[in-house]
């Protein structure tokens, strides 16, 4: 079975995404505020490049001196856009419809949010959500106009962390590479909180290895009934 129409619709730009404003308590903190955006809304494939922590080269992003104050167990939600300009609530607006793969969010603890580039080890993955029932992740943050739900945890310590959210699209991991790897980083201050330390620790880059089944894998032929999403376990108190 070959599928070329997907690959074709992967070349547009509205095929590309961003997470460009970060939602907490039910208030948006702007598009740019606190989250390091990118020039381009272009993917990165390359899981062994820095650009995989915070996004990057070819894709340069902005720097923002707003750390956004959140309550641990707070939920705050990444808003998802192909482009920063973009204020309409189709779903085309947030990224097309041929993008399909998991939704995940990882934390790293930072001493300032503001200046560590994410790059290396300390991130802990809070949320992820792959094939569920027939429907991926990335269909329903597309579907939910481009929001991606994210709870802190209740029980990390208090300070200053970096939240990274990502999509990754599949329609073109036959081989690798070919996944395309969505994703920016916003830098918020825990309050609250507890004093349980993720032990169960990534490194970005390292986290990810293009031979793994959930990077390197065809989601049209066969159908996929069970995928494994790449990188640790879900921390949880």
């Amino acid at each position: 079975m070959k599928v070329l129409a997907p690959v074709l619709l992967a070349t547009a730009a509205s095929a590309h995404t961003i997470f460009s404003s970060l939602e907490v308590g039910g208030v948006n903190q702007g598009v740019g505020q606190g989250v390091r955006v990118p020039s381009y809304n272009g993917p990165i494939e390359d899981v062994l490049s820095n650009s995989i922590a915070c996004n990057g080269n070819p894709n340069p992003t902005q720097s923002t001196s707003k750390v956004i104050t959140v309550q641990a167990g707070q939920t705050v939600t990444a808003i998802w856009k192909y482009m920063l300009s973009t204020t309409g609530t189709a779903p085309n607006d947030v990224m097309d419809s041929s993008h399909k793969g998991p939704i995940l969010a990882y934390l790293k603890k930072v001493n300032d949010a503001t200046t560590d580039s994410g790059v290396g080890g300390g991130w802990f993955k809070i949320q992820e959500d792959g094939l569920n029932n027939g429907v991926w992740g990335t269909e329903k943050v597309i579907n939910g106009q481009g929001r991606h739900d994210i709870k802190i945890p209740a029980c990390i310590p208090p300070g200053q962390y970096l939240l990274r959210a990502e999509m990754i699209a599949l329609h073109g991991a036959g081989n690798y590479p070919g996944a395309q790897f969505y994703m920016e980083c916003a830098q918020i201050n825990v309050v609250g909180g507890g004093s349980k330390t993720p032990t169960n620790t990534v490194s970005f880059p390292g986290a990810y290895s293009g031979s793994h089944p959930g990077v390197k894998i065809s989601i049209y032929w066969p159908p996929v009934t069970n995928y494994q999403i790449p990188g640790p376990s879900v921390f949880t108190c």
